[in-house]
């Protein structure tokens, strides 16, 4: 079996790593990769859609795994369909749910799944003035894709009407910014929760606790990640059966009667809080760092379960009783301005963790940074405790300039 990877980061080498363990695959590619997944595979210079499918026709490609947001927001997987390509993913249409998260929103309320109230604006003076009459904190969100920062909570007014300036006026995030979410601030905790479709039912992996912030105690700007462990302690089977019953039901029966089902990864991004669980966002691939922490875990064969997707078939995902934390190693100045083209150094003395690189390459035979994430920790144990000294000893000899994470990871 040939498999076609499409990522860069985290996400692409821990499915590189879990893809790895099935000797039924005999070629897997990379598009692009990283110093991973040069490894354990070919890395390819393809990015462009069109030149996927020509890659993957003309190398005989078994099975595409599509991992970042951006090319299946831009309809890979119709393209890949109309050549008769098997692929796991959304189509463009459904890929909007996370494309826009306008469209998001909407979808929420008109099928009754459990989300904060908001408004959605494209205008820069009228989002203003509805901030006039609003209590603080709010929550303020770039509609588009935006890598994961396009979200801040405003504590007053002034740094709400500075981020809409932001995302509207200058740009920051591009056209993801053009539109606007203003959305009522919710108390609680975060929790991720990831899920297979097999186009009739979606299929929920164990829940996972991302730290979103860049600083310890959830302190600095949004980024893609700093951390994951799973499952998530806080995450009870109340929480569970809230989840299930007023957010993964509904959007299952929402997405037949749009006529968006797929078969392919569906990510619930929630809050709960004391009224119960919010539904905050839908990414419609894999979470990162989430995957990284889920993949360990997960007892089932990984192909087996997208093919039982791709026939339709149901499916009984079994979980390892064990512990995973991952810890995200990134360049200084991240999510901001940072620098890159470090060698990175120490990684063979990693004993207890793997090492999965990021944000990071082979230029000839040195490690170079080239990412704002540039690695990632992943250790399994019977505790937290365990798994995450384990990563925070390993993180010690591995170096690069101005590399940085957090200390808090999985310090429950």
């Amino acid at each position: 079996m040939r498999l076609l990877i499409v990522g860069n980061g985290g996400r692409a080498s821990a499915l590189a790593t879990k893809l790895s363990e099935d000797n039924r695959i005999t070629k897997m590619y990379f598009a692009p990769g990283n110093a991973t997944t040069e490894k354990l595979g070919e890395n390819i210079n393809e990015t462009d859609i069109i030149a996927l499918r020509d890659f993957a026709i003309k190398h005989k490609v078994d099975l595409t795994i599509v991992g970042p947001e951006a090319p299946l927001v831009e309809g890979i997987v119709d393209e890949f369909k109309k050549v008769d390509l098997k692929v796991f993913g959304p189509a463009k249409k459904a890929a909007s749910l996370e494309g826009s998260k306008a469209f998001s929103k909407k979808f929420m309320k008109t099928y009754g799944i459990k989300t904060a109230q908001s408004v959605t604006f494209d205008s820069y003076a009228e989002a203003k003035e509805y901030l006039q009459k609003q209590k603080f904190p709010i929550v303020i969100k770039a509609s588009g894709l935006a890598g994961g920062k396009g979200v801040v909570i405003a504590e007053n007014l002034e740094d709400a009407e500075g981020t809409i300036h932001d995302f509207m006026i200058k740009r920051i995030f591009g056209d993801a910014g053009i539109q606007v979410i203003i959305e009522e601030f919710l108390q609680g905790f975060e929790a991720s929760i990831i899920g297979v479709s097999n186009g009739e039912k979606i299929f929920p992996f164990i829940p996972a606790k991302d730290y979103k912030k860049v600083g310890n105690g959830d302190k600095g700007p949004n980024t893609g990640g700093m951390g994951s462990a799973a499952p998530s302690p806080e995450f009870t089977d109340e929480h569970q059966k809230d989840f299930v019953e007023h957010i993964m039901n509904p959007t299952v029966e929402g997405l037949k009667k749009e006529g968006l089902s797929f078969k392919g990864f569906i990510f619930f991004g929630l809050m709960v809080t004391k009224n119960g669980t919010y539904l905050l966002e839908y990414n419609m691939r894999l979470g990162d760092p989430e995957t990284q922490v889920l993949l360990p875990l997960l007892e089932n064969n990984l192909v087996d379960v997208i093919e039982d997707c791709l026939h339709g078939r149901e499916l009984e995902l079994k979980f390892k009783n064990k512990k995973a934390v991952c810890l995200v190693v990134c360049s200084g100045g991240y999510p901001q301005n940072h620098e890159t083209g470090f060698e990175i150094t120490g990684a063979e003395k990693v004993k207890n963790s793997t090492l999965l690189y990021a944000g990071a390459d082979y230029r000839g035979d040195r490690v170079i940074s080239t990412g704002g994430r540039v690695l990632n920790l992943v250790a399994l144990g019977d505790t937290f405790e365990e798994a995450r000294k384990k990563v925070y000893e390993d993180a010690v000899p591995v170096d690069f300039d101005y590399g940085f994470y957090r200390d808090d990871i999985a310090k429950f």
